[in-house]
């Protein structure tokens, strides 16, 4: 079922839940539905449920959502708002008669600059999450301003991949590399004008799983860039890179680049240009 978004829709959709006795898979992103509707999903689909996406769900509470988790076994995949993410919600998941999960995604957006905050999950939820789920597909993404980072990567999380849609600092891009070690891709939209030279190599120092990476709006040295890549190696299946990225230093000139790039890839590479149009 995939539900456009409308605040005419919630009793009808409640009548839908009422009716059906085997829903599998639900996305109701962008709805107004609310713990109430919620409820009547889990009272007659709790068997059969096994991916539920309800990202921008702004009238669901943690509580709506722990209900889900607590009765709906068979989840295994899950997509949702950072808000309604708790140590509770996480334990649910992790418990015996929960079936593994294999995706979860997580979107952590600021609606208010300045007004929002955010909570922490505690390291002890993360640890029984992936001791219960150790192959999960853990998908985060950002769009913070970067005071609001604070509450997070201050200790080791099981992200596997991570989106970066505003421009975040090189602090705490430098705790991405200590905190996430299943990391295996890594998009960066923007950071800003100071290199990130010694953040990268960090995160291939740390994340030896990382095969995917994409930098908008950054800058890297040359030198530091070329010693990420031969640290990773061929396990980077996916590298884009805008050639304006780059910063040209004693080491290497923007032409000698790709070729070395190439050669620790074991393929041809070239960066990315930016459209003329």
């Amino acid at each position: 079922v995939d539900c456009p978004g409308s605040s005419h829709f919630i009793s009808a959709l409640t009548v839908v839940f009422v009716n059906s006795k085997s829903l599998s898979s639900l996305k109701i992103d962008d709805t107004p539905v609310d713990d109430p509707s919620l409820k009547v999903l889990v009272a007659n689909n709790s068997d059969t449920l096994k991916l539920l996406k309800m990202s921008s769900c702004p009238h669901v509470s943690p509580a709506g959502i722990l209900c889900v988790a607590d009765q709906c076994h068979g989840l295994r995949e899950l997509a949702l708002n950072y808000h309604l993410l708790s140590n509770e919600l996480l334990l649910a998941l992790s418990s015996e008669k929960h079936v593994r999960l294999e995706h979860l995604r997580i979107d952590v957006v600021s609606e208010n600059p300045g007004q929002t905050q955010f909570h922490t999950i505690e390291k002890s939820s993360w640890d029984a999450f992936i001791k219960h789920s150790p192959k999960v597909n853990l998908v985060m993404y950002f769009f913070l301003y970067d005071e609001e980072f604070d509450p997070f990567f201050r200790y080791e999380i099981p992200v596997t991949h991570l989106y970066f849609g505003r421009s975040v600092s090189k602090d705490v891009l430098g705790r991405v590399g200590m905190t996430c070690p299943r990391l295996v891709e890594l998009v960066v939209c923007a950071n800003g004008l100071r290199p990130l030279d010694e953040e990268l190599i960090r995160i291939a120092e740390r994340c030896k799983y990382l095969s995917a990476v994409g930098l908008g709006e950054c800058e890297v040295s040359c030198s530091a860039f070329v010693e990420f890549v031969k640290m990773c190696g061929g396990r980077l299946s996916q590298l884009s890179i805008m050639e304006e990225v780059l910063i040209p230093d004693q080491k290497y000139s923007l032409e000698q680049i790709h070729w070395e790039v190439s050669k620790h890839l074991g393929r041809v590479w070239f960066p990315d240009m930016m459209p003329t149009w």
